[in-house]
């Protein structure tokens, strides 16, 4: 390939990225609002909690005032929760599961922690001062119907304008997602656990 024929493809090239660029530039002009999202982390894949606390760490980085409860892990010595102490003046997380409900076994004892998270969720939404909330795996009380969900759908539809919330878990409700701003669902490809390999640290927790 000659000199001539590698400028005229790099050419092309810049021309391309060009127009690509001044469509994309005329597309985000159209973008003007800014407001709280409610965000939906669901599917069977690995990674919903995962990227959720990544926001969280975002936010940290923007000063942002964040608060996070944990509606199943409660009983999990878990490395975000070391790293997040170190930020106690902008992070507020509460663990407040007691592990998923083949480890308590007890219905009744469930649907009382399910109620005291979302208590503590609800007076969280209602504090001006939090910028974020993560309601962590509050699909899976959802799912066993340990809360009611035209509550849940309610409140969630009349958060402050200006806050974000992030709901993770598997098997989101239908109504959740319809009042969703964004959704992502994560699918699962392959996991280690089915070749036996046990819930790591720095992976699982």
């Amino acid at each position: 390939m000659t000199q001539q024929t590698e400028d005229e493809i790099n050419a092309r090239h810049a021309e391309k990225m060009a127009k690509r660029k001044a469509a994309r530039a005329k597309m985000l002009a159209t973008k003007t609002e800014e407001r709280g999202l409610l965000i939906v982390h669901t599917g069977l894949g690995k990674g919903k909690s995962t990227a959720a606390f990544g926001m969280v760490m975002r936010c940290i980085g923007h000063g942002f005032k964040t608060g996070i409860i944990q509606f199943t892990k409660g009983k999990w010595e878990t490395g975000e929760r070391r790293v997040l102490d170190r930020f106690a003046d902008l992070v507020t997380c509460r663990a407040m599961g007691e592990g998923f409900t083949w480890d308590t076994q007890d219905r009744v004892r469930d649907i009382a922690a399910a109620r005291a998270a979302w208590e503590t969720a609800k007076a969280m939404m209602a504090d001006p001062g939090y910028k974020f909330i993560l309601l962590d795996e509050l699909n899976i009380v959802l799912r066993y119907d340990y809360l009611p969900l035209d509550e849940i759908v309610a409140t969630l539809s009349a958060k402050p304008r200006d806050l974000h919330v992030v709901v993770t878990g598997r098997n989101a409700k239908p109504e959740l997602l319809e009042i969703a701003d964004l959704v992502t669902e994560m699918t699962l490809v392959k996991h280690p656990f089915r070749a036996g390999v046990k819930a790591q640290a720095g992976i699982e927790f």
